[in-house]
């Protein structure tokens, strides 16, 4: 579960809420809450557009 480990540090190193990220990507906060559970993981799309 690296992954949802990192993206939730790095989040917090740049002191963003999962609502602040979220808007910045485009997409929800529960997504944002659900991949730092690793209950899912972003669309490969959407890690190459950003």
């Amino acid at each position: 579960m690296y992954f949802s480990s990192k993206i939730k540090e790095e989040r917090q190193k740049h002191n963003m809420s999962q609502q602040q990220l979220g808007e910045k990507l485009n997409i929800s906060r529960q997504s944002i809450s659900k991949w730092e559970r690793g209950e899912s993981y972003p669309s490969i799309e959407l890690l190459i557009d950003k």
